[in-house]
């Protein structure tokens, strides 16, 4: 493909993990596994809230949501990667690599969004339980949830079509798992600091300022909680909030130390996945033995 005297290639090379066959196999199995139990685990949620009507409160119901988004995530990405542990050519077509970059991006961002929704709801459940169900009425659940998939959708659309505009030249072996944002963009034989800052104003909106509003929102349930009484209801009141707030320090943790640093290097985060990865094999073989 061909614009003037700048090359677009047709597919990209996928580097992946590692190029050991065993250590291939292993992350193939473990992926696997991980990809069963994501699903599953999702599936079985959202029927279990489907069929208990107990269920069918404003919590649940963006819990669904955010379910249905980490399974599509897992599958924008993991089924692809699983195939190339297994190939030996790694490819994958331009329009695929574009399309896994919208997709991944896009529901990335959606679970961000709607962990800073859930946030809000958990403060207004422990901060003002007596108009809870007042306030997160089955309208204004519906607007935050529509709120979430717009604006990830939207951020995706933009970036996506920013990225595959860069003039790629020869270059077409991408040092990631997948065709991951970063990633894609350093292939560019022009620069892309437009594109970097860009980036970085993306992050701000659907990372720091969902962070920031989850942030409020916990300073002023801890607030909330230390002026109850009862040791029984703060603990009560900690149980509601205590998996969310799991979910949110390794889901913003993560994204965070990829994407404000846009200048990291892929190799680098390609080396540190390698270490983890080898010193993960090596305790498990203390294990066996």
């Amino acid at each position: 493909m061909g614009t003037g005297n700048q090359t677009w290639e047709r597919e990209f090379i996928l580097l992946g993990l590692s190029s050991d066959w065993d250590m291939q196999v292993s992350l193939f199995v473990l992926f696997l596994i991980t990809y069963m139990v994501t699903v599953l685990g999702n599936f079985f949620i959202v029927l279990l809230i489907r069929l208990d009507s107990r269920l069918h409160t404003p919590m649940y119901f963006f819990l669904t949501n955010l379910s249905l988004v980490d399974v599509s995530y897992a599958t924008s990405i993991i089924p692809q990667m699983l195939a190339h542990f297994l190939a030996a050519h790694k490819a994958i077509p331009f329009v695929s690599c574009a399309a896994q970059l919208f997709f991944s991006l896009g529901l990335g961002g959606i679970e961000f969004v709607l962990l800073a929704v859930m946030a809000y709801d958990r403060y207004v459940a422990v901060c003002n339980p007596l108009q809870y169900s007042v306030i997160m009425h089955g309208g204004l659940c519906a607007r935050l949830a529509i709120t979430s998939w717009v604006s990830g959708s939207v951020n995706s659309l933009i970036q996506t079509a920013i990225t595959f505009q860069l003039p790629m030249c020869t270059n077409k072996y991408i040092d990631h798992i997948s065709c991951e944002l970063l990633a894609v963009v350093r292939l560019a034989c022009v620069d892309t600091s437009s594109n970097e800052i860009v980036i970085m104003v993306s992050s701000i909106v659907l990372l720091m300022t969902p962070f920031c509003l989850v942030l409020l929102s916990y300073i002023q349930i801890i607030s909330t909680i230390l002026k109850i009484q009862s040791t029984e209801g703060r603990k009560k009141a900690f149980h509601t909030c205590a998996s969310h707030l799991t979910v949110v320090v390794l889901c913003y943790g993560m994204a965070i130390f990829t994407y404000i640093q846009p200048r990291s290097s892929p190799s680098e985060v390609k080396g540190a996945w390698q270490k983890l990865l080898g010193q993960l094999s090596g305790f498990t073989s203390k294990l066996a033995t």
